[in-house]
């Protein structure tokens, strides 16, 4: 019998289990809601584990917020031994002895904190001429990497404990904590790869109100259902205009909207008549429709095309 798949939009708060990629957990979700799209925001490695947002439907069009957001993880590395890969995957590059006490280690996090520079790695899913780096290391090939610029804004030593460190870092997008690790230690001066990582928070999103596959699984439709956040929960750090129903349509029609309050230049989360419809960026002489639901749209081309004034 043939898969029922539904319309749904929204964003769900998912915990992925260790061992699955980003995208083989999205789908598992994605059939287990039986939604007819979804994506996620934000790749976890099969090594890593934890928040993961699942977006359905309209939510993919506002996702954009959560993969520019600060993240927070939970990481452990092995000190005195480093791989290939930077992580637990790779093969065992260099074996030091360790000899670190928890002042040391505070005093090298301490370093981090702040704007620092990274190379990202080779084994990783960033693209060069449209080819994920990953793919080169099976070719045999390297490829020059420039160093970029992230920002850690908190580094915290939680653990110490023989030659492993445990850490927790809240970084800017585009920080490898697999890199990270490998640079700590570097400094402590005996290497180190990545064994465990846990993203615990996304923006204002914490794992705390995540479930995972197993817990989804037991749960009815409408309990599922239930945990589905609305879509403009994506973009609480804008700030909120409210229009009339005749503004909207003109927005919906492509239309540019003079408004007659003063508006900060930038981006918005529009509603009408209460109703979240999209997002629109106040440019300083009008506001333009930057990404509408699609049911604004549609409602806007079935209705009269005569100009109002606003």
């Amino acid at each position: 019998m043939a898969r029922s798949w539904r319309t749904l939009d929204g964003v769900l708060l998912f915990d992925k289990s260790l061992g699955l990629s980003s995208n083989i957990a999205m789908q598992k979700v994605r059939r287990l809601f039986q939604a007819e799209k979804a994506g996620h925001t934000g790749t976890l490695d099969p090594l890593a584990t934890g928040l993961l947002p699942i977006c359905f439907g309209e939510a993919t069009k506002f996702s954009m917020g959560l993969l520019d957001a600060d993240k927070t993880y939970r990481a452990t590395i092995r000190l005195g031994q480093t791989t290939t890969t930077g992580d637990a995957e790779g093969e065992i590059l260099e074996t030091r002895a360790v000899d670190v006490n928890e002042l040391q280690a505070q005093a090298v996090l301490a370093q981090f904190v702040g704007n620092i520079q990274q190379i990202p790695p080779m084994y990783s899913a960033l693209k060069h001429q449209g080819k994920p780096l990953y793919d080169y290391i099976r070719e045999g090939v390297t490829i020059e990497r420039q160093a970029r610029d992230v920002t850690i804004y908190a580094l915290t030593l939680d653990k110490l404990s023989g030659n492993e460190l445990e850490f927790t870092v809240r970084c800017s997008k585009g920080t490898y904590v697999r890199t990270l690790g490998e640079d700590i230690g570097q400094k402590l001066g005996c290497g180190g790869h990545l064994i465990a990582l846990r993203r615990i928070a996304i923006a204002d999103f914490s794992v705390e109100q995540a479930l995972d596959l197993a817990q989804l699984d037991v749960l009815s439709e409408s309990e599922r259902d239930a945990l589905i956040m609305p879509v403009d929960s994506l973009l609480s750090d804008l700030p909120r205009l409210d229009l009339d129903a005749t503004q909207a349509i003109r927005l919906g029609r492509g239309q540019k909207l003079g408004m007659s309050q003063s508006l900060v230049v930038g981006q918005y989360r529009l509603y009408a008549v209460g109703q979240f419809i999209g997002v629109g960026e106040w440019l300083g002489h009008g506001l333009a429709p930057s990404r509408l639901l699609a049911s604004l749209a549609k409602q806007a081309a079935q209705t009269d095309s005569t100009e109002i004034s606003v």
